[in-house]
């Protein structure tokens, strides 16, 4: 709760520079959108939830270090609630994030989904925590924005619980995106580990099974990145680094 406070305090006392959207953009580089959750409510339970930061900032630092410019969207843009257990975990990024006034600012002032123009990215990475099984699924403009990059030789990438923006994708040919694909996702396993099976909606591999998906279940916790061409996805948080430096990868290598 004390590290909450702070990330509170930080956000709402902090004077920030206001980052434009395109702000700093590489033209060497092909831009990468990061996608995260508008989503507080841990089902009924009371419970608050959000994003989850390391499945933010190390996807975000990979990307940044690596010369590609990064914007930050969320389904209702603005302010994306931050799980606030994250900061019970130690990560290297932790602090690193509280100091970077341009990440703050970005993830204060999200852009919203509706504004994207998926032709300004050559990937997009949709970011967990547990806020995205309730929000992710049936945006029209995830659906949009990811279909519409992947089918421009684009990658569509997800971490953990971010999968959720995978599954009800489809394709001008009116198929599922995940059809007939490889993918990862947060496992049962892990689900029952941090006591949300009977909270989520629904689990990311049934739905990818029944999408006609292949669902890698790797062991918990560890790192699991499964790629199937441009679709590329990981299981939990310690995959999102992993992860990230696969899309960068590729993107090098167009």
């Amino acid at each position: 709760m004390r590290n909450f406070l702070i990330w509170l305090t930080v956000s709402i006392v902090m004077i920030t520079p206001l980052y434009s959207y395109s702000d700093n953009i590489t033209a060497q580089k092909e831009r990468v959108l990061i996608v995260l959750t508008s989503h507080s409510e841990l089902g009924n339970t009371g419970k608050k939830t959000g994003f989850w930061l390391p499945e933010l900032t190390h996807p975000y630092y990979e990307f940044k270090n690596a010369g590609y410019h990064v914007d930050i969207a969320s389904p209702e843009g603005g302010m994306a609630p931050l799980d606030a257990k994250a900061f019970d975990e130690p990560d290297e990024y932790h602090q690193h994030f509280l100091n970077d006034a341009e990440l703050m600012s970005k993830v204060m002032r999200t852009i919203p989904l509706s504004s994207i123009h998926p032709s300004d990215y050559g990937a997009i990475f949709f970011s967990g925590g547990s806020g995205p099984m309730w929000d992710f699924p049936d945006n029209k403009d995830i659906n949009r924005i990811a279909a519409a990059i992947y089918q421009n030789n684009g990658i569509v990438s997800a971490v953990c619980h971010g999968t959720a923006a995978l599954i009800n994708i489809k394709l001008v040919t009116g198929d599922y995106l995940v059809k007939g694909k490889r993918v990862a996702a947060v496992t049962r396993e892990e689900e029952v580990d941090i006591g949300q099976l009977d909270i989520i909606p629904f689990l990311l591999k049934d739905k990818f099974e029944e999408r006609g998906a292949t669902h890698i279940n790797g062991k918990a916790w560890n790192e699991n990145v499964v790629l199937d061409g441009r679709l590329m996805t990981g299981q939990n948080p310690a995959s999102a680094k992993k992860l990230s430096q696969e899309v960068i990868k590729y993107l090098n290598n167009k």
